[in-house]
């Protein structure tokens, strides 16, 4: 399969994460049938234009944890769109088994 057709999928995937969830790269990873492919994920989404209307705040690593660090804009971002959805922080970290999504 090309890279192109795995980007399509891991997009279609991130547009139907609901609000007020999050799942993680390597769940993205292994809904696209590449479960080793977490990294690829995320290099995808570095790739997403600045105006992308994908919900792509609402990847997190799997320890539940932006994957940005902290005193970055982008994980300024990141957190402040994901408490306007409702999605709580404990600890620096966003509780899966409350919040995630298909995991």
């Amino acid at each position: 399969m090309s890279d192109l057709n795995i980007n399509e999928m891991i997009w279609q995937i991130i547009a139907s994460i609901p609000e007020g969830k999050v799942t993680t790269y390597g769940q993205i990873a292994r809904l696209t049938g590449y479960p080793n492919r977490a990294r690829y994920v995320g290099s995808t989404l570095k790739k997403l234009p600045k105006d992308t209307s994908l919900p792509w705040h609402r990847v997190i690593n799997g320890q539940g944890e932006i994957a940005f660090p902290p005193d970055t804009k982008a994980y300024k971002t990141q957190r402040y769109r994901l408490e306007e959805e409702g999605i709580l922080f404990r600890k620096g970290k966003v509780p899966l088994s409350e919040f995630g999504w298909q995991d």
